[in-house]
């Protein structure tokens, strides 16, 4: 089975947790593409019903209007019933390493403000430590971001400033740079995200510690469901 086959399943077990009514939290990512296909299909065959979406990208927005998924906004609705996302690192108390989409810091103001927080992922994302397989992306403001490339770097991090493939940086919807920090893994998240959290012109990183509500994760064995409980 391919690493697409196993996501599509993870997102589309993922899905089975929306009912009508709900408002949704809606992820950015390959993996929370086969989720919007699906929900897309179950709005038109008339399996769900007065359904409202938060996107968390700009991306994800355009493609949750193709698939026929009402929008709405945190301003109208500041509270979710659920999100539906993806992950890039996910150990085992379900922490999460997010942001390689380029969404992390939406998808962590949408991930605070939803009741349930589901992540769909492929097997390959299971880690035993953080920070092993991924880089860490921090969401940095243009306006002095080679400053935060020195802090990244005293915190034993290999910064690396995230550029488009014709070399510029790469720029947010909300207008950031992203540095990606690789880590030889990461011993202490918490202690890491404090510390992050406190340097002026660092605006998000992507560590997401204690959000994650269930995991879905798609194998060639199966789809199996991780609780948090």
């Amino acid at each position: 089975m391919t690493k697409d086959t196993l996501k599509r399943s993870a997102a589309e077990r993922a899905t089975e947790f929306v009912e009508s009514g709900m408002i949704l939290g809606l992820g950015t990512g390959s993996t929370v593409f086969y989720a919007l296909r699906r929900l897309g299909e179950q709005i038109s065959r008339g399996e769900l019903s007065d359904i409202a979406a938060v996107p968390t990208s700009s991306t994800t927005a355009e493609r949750a209007r193709e698939f026929g998924i009402p929008l709405t906004t945190l301003d109208e609705h500041q509270r979710l019933d659920l999100t539906i996302d993806g992950a890039d690192e996910v150990d085992p108390d379900l922490n999460l390493i997010k942001g390689l989409g380029g969404a992390l810091l939406w998808e962590k103001i949408v991930a605070v403000a939803s009741r349930k927080l589901i992540i769909a992922v492929d097997e390959s994302k299971l880690v035993m430590q953080l920070g092993t397989h991924v880089p860490l992306p921090v969401e940095v403001v243009p306006f002095g971001w080679r400053l935060q490339m020195t802090y990244l770097e005293a915190l034993g991090a290999t910064p690396t400033l995230r550029r488009t493939a014709n070399g510029e940086p790469y720029v947010t919807d909300s207008g950031h740079y992203i540095i990606d920090c690789q880590f030889a893994g990461i011993d202490d998240p918490y202690t890491l995200a404090t510390t992050l959290s406190v340097q002026p012109g660092i605006v998000e990183n992507g560590l997401f510690l204690d959000m994650a509500d269930l995991v879905v994760v798609g194998s060639p064995e199966g789809v199996s469901v991780i609780s948090r409980d």
